[in-house]
């Protein structure tokens, strides 16, 4: 998984890394480790949970290092994806104290909101875990975090939905709204993904069963949203569908309902809270 999301996002987690290290250090650099140690001065730290969860975090961490800490060496003692309790030793890190000390914060940030992301993910796949459906993410992010939001998603056990507005069209409510009707914009969708040199999937938001007809009279669009429906309403309109279109249910979707709507038999459910309100896990790098 580390690889392939590095292989498959390296130009998204560059900027990522690089945006948040010109963050804190700028040009300058961080005065204060610089003023009491010198460049060959060398040091060793462990990063410990101060809480429960499941990591994320450590291959992100190892691309930091790789592109602005070559001085430090990270050993891990817990994998992403794997399940901590508190007190736990997650990794050390050993090398240039100057580089441990700018970089310090950027990573324990980073393993702090991806753990508990993907602890937050792994909590509402566990609800659903009876059922086929998976939970997809949101573009409810961070600005500027959003691809290792996403990445915590995937260690968690959750799949991701569209990184942007790039890689997929969503024809949401204000789409349909200003366009004048779903049946007119989902003609102008068709005419411009048939144009395209590659083509893209194409995602429908529908608020009732009438606009689910009208998507399931083009079936090439590859997943239907029913949204803001309650579980009555997607189990109707699963039935409707028949397994022709995957779907997918949204809106208002928390831990408390997450397994109600996975059982009307969508194929997913997306949630925005697993990254936009999932918890800090509490974590602290100590010098050894």
């Amino acid at each position: 998984m580390s690889n392939s999301y590095i292989s498959i996002y390296q130009n998204e987690l560059i900027a990522c890394v690089d945006n948040a290290v010109i963050e804190d250090l700028n040009k300058m650099g961080d005065h204060t480790s610089k003023a009491i140690f010198p460049k060959d001065h060398n040091s060793k730290a462990q990063l410990v949970a101060k809480g429960d969860g499941v990591l994320a975090g450590v291959a992100f961490c190892e691309f930091v290092l790789q592109r602005h800490g070559q001085g430090v060496n990270l050993s891990p003692v817990v994998a992403d994806g794997v399940t901590f309790s508190k007190g736990a030793l997650l990794f050390y890190l050993e090398g240039d104290t100057q580089t441990i000390l700018s970089l310090e914060r950027f990573i324990v940030n980073a393993v702090q909101r991806m753990s508990g992301i993907a602890s937050l993910t792994s909590q509402v796949q566990e609800q659903i875990g009876h059922t086929s459906c998976k939970v997809l993410d949101t573009r409810k992010t961070t600005p500027n975090f959003r691809i290792a939001e996403k990445w915590a998603v995937a260690i968690g056990g959750g799949v991701n939905h569209r990184m942007g507005l790039y890689d997929a069209i969503i024809l949401k409510d204000n789409h349909i709204d200003f366009c004048g009707g779903l049946e007119l914009a989902l003609t102008k969708i068709k005419a411009y993904v048939n144009a395209m040199d590659k083509r893209i999937p194409v995602i429908v938001e529908t608020r009732d069963l009438k606009e689910v007809d009208v998507c399931l009279q083009n079936p090439w669009i590859s997943r239907i949203i029913l949204d803001n429906m309650s579980p009555k309403e997607s189990a109707m309109a699963v039935a409707n569908i028949n397994g022709n279109i995957p779907t997918e249910a949204s809106g208002n979707i928390d831990l408390q309902n997450v397994a109600d709507y996975a059982e009307t038999g969508v194929d997913y459910v997306s949630m925005g809270a697993i990254t936009h309100a999932a918890p800090v896990i509490d974590l602290s790098l100590r010098a050894v």
